[in-house]
This record gives structure tokens, sequence and C-alpha cells, in this order.
């Protein structure tokens, strides 16, 4: 459909102005603010939920991504695996793993103070040779 539409915009007009009209960027209108004097109820009104609180606190709304089933329930947290809870946690900063003794840091901080300090190395050192 877009193929004949061009078509027919390419003959009243320049391709430039065809495409740009074809595949202009438009916005939904209406809406905004409604005056005293509309039709449709109060305008100053919150759009009111369609889901409970209940099934809010229940289930995570929105994670099923199959066409058929449900969204899943929230379990209690002794059901979910120990490294979940550790997926969060911050990991200390370079320039924190620093003010540390090297030898006194467990493997993993020792593994991300190298990778920090090489990271930081190779951008002062890219930056060098871009000043150059």
């Amino acid at each position: 459909m877009a193929a004949r539409q061009t078509m027919l915009l390419k003959g009243s007009m320049g391709n430039k102005e065809a495409v740009r009209i074809l595949f202009q960027r438009s916005f939904a209108t209406g809406g905004a603010k409604s005056k005293k004097g509309s039709k449709g109820g109060k305008g100053g009104d919150a759009p009111s939920s369609k889901l409970s609180k209940e099934v809010k606190s229940t289930t995570v709304v929105g994670a099923n991504i199959l066409k058929e089933g449900a969204d899943p329930k929230i379990l209690p947290d002794s059901e979910y695996p120990d490294w979940l809870w550790h997926l969060l946690a911050k990991s200390p900063p370079l320039s924190e793993l620093k003010r540390k003794n090297v030898e006194s840091l467990p493997f993993e901080d020792l593994k991300r103070f190298v990778k920090l300090d090489n990271r930081a190395r190779i951008k002062e050192n890219n930056s060098l040779k871009a000043k150059n």
C-alpha cells in the first residue's frame, strides 16, 4: 500500500517531498485539557486502573511473553535461588579498590581491579594519542 501511495505522490511532486509526507511523524491529538462545558464527565479525573490492587500485589503483571498463559505469581523469597539476591549487589568502583591494599583483596575484587585498571590505562593512552 505504501508503494502505491509513493507512486501517486511521485507523479505530483518530487521524491524528497513525497518521502517527507509519507514518513512524517504524527502524534495523537485531542484530550489535552477539557473545557468546563464539555461532555464526557469531569475533566480532572485520573484514568482508573483496570487491575485490582490484589492482582497487582500477587502477580508480575506484563511478564508473560507467550500468547497463551498467565502472568507468573509472585512467590515468597524462600522459593527463589540464593544467587538471585546477589545480582543487584553493588561492586566497588576503581577508586575504592585503589585505596585498599591489593594483597588483601578477595579474588573477585582483585579480578575487577585488574579489569578496571586496564580499561582506565587504555582510555588514557587513547586520549594521549588523539591529542598528538
